[in-house]
């Protein structure tokens, strides 16, 4: 009695090093998908900053949701916000911290947004071409001003990286995007780019939206300095988005 047939995927998804017959990387497709299942992040780059925001979900009914952190500070004009594998995501997040930090400390400036984005993008490549290991399940967006002014990325499980004025990822990025491609403009203020991205989450999240399941992060022009809205500031614009 043969064997029944087995799908054409097997075999080639057992390797990052293997190619599937029409040059596909299974493990990376694989990658993509954590991310497409992950929380919901999104980023809006508008002449004034750029904003990041998180949705995050309560894992167990006791849970300190004001521990359990989606964006993240990089350096004082940088911050990131990981979509996918938690665990790959904080080791990604340490290590952006460790370069701006080293590029700092020996030249003497801030790094540029598009510069640790490609740091952290040449790691993520290494582990899609050695057998061994896997690809990191996990994108991040960077967003920061730098000396060229606002600037946001998206740094791919496959090594890659985009710039964008505004972006989505996670599970409910296709009902985010919708929202966005319909009312973004590169002319809006800050506040109403915060607002834009705030209303872009709602939409896309199945849970009551609360302030202490959403996290916002905003980079000024002015101040070229990260920071984090407190509870009561997003409870402030929940309220007015409501």
């Amino acid at each position: 009695m043969g064997f029944p047939p087995q799908p054409t995927v097997m075999g080639y998804d057992r390797s990052t090093a293997m190619f599937s017959p029409d040059g596909r990387l299974f493990q990376v497709e694989y990658a993509f998908e954590a991310v497409r299942r992950g929380w919901t992040a999104i980023g809006v780059r508008v002449k004034e900053g750029v904003v990041l925001v998180a949705e995050k979900r309560r894992t167990a009914p006791l849970a300190d949701m004001e521990q359990m952190e989606k964006i993240m500070k990089i350096d004082e004009h940088i911050g990131a916000s990981s979509v996918g594998l938690g665990g790959d995501g904080r080791i990604l997040i340490d290590y952006a911290r460790l370069v701006a930090i080293r590029h700092r400390l020996l030249y003497g400036e801030r790094i540029s947004v598009e510069y640790l984005t490609r740091q952290v993008c040449d790691v993520m490549q290494s582990y899609t071409q050695f057998g061994g290991v896997r690809p990191f399940g996990v994108a991040i967006i960077l967003g920061g001003v730098d000396d060229r002014g606002p600037a946001l990325f998206v740094a791919e499980p496959s090594g890659q990286y985009f710039g964008y004025k505004a972006v989505a990822l996670g599970s409910g990025s296709g009902q985010a995007y919708d929202v966005l491609e319909k009312e973004y403009n590169e002319d809006m203020s800050l506040e109403d780019a915060i607002k834009l991205a705030l209303k872009a989450l709602l939409r896309s999240t199945e849970q009551k939206p609360t302030a202490d399941l959403i996290e916002i992060g905003v980079i000024d022009v002015k101040t070229a300095q990260f920071r984090k809205l407190s509870k009561d500031e997003r409870a402030k614009l929940l309220e007015q988005i409501q």
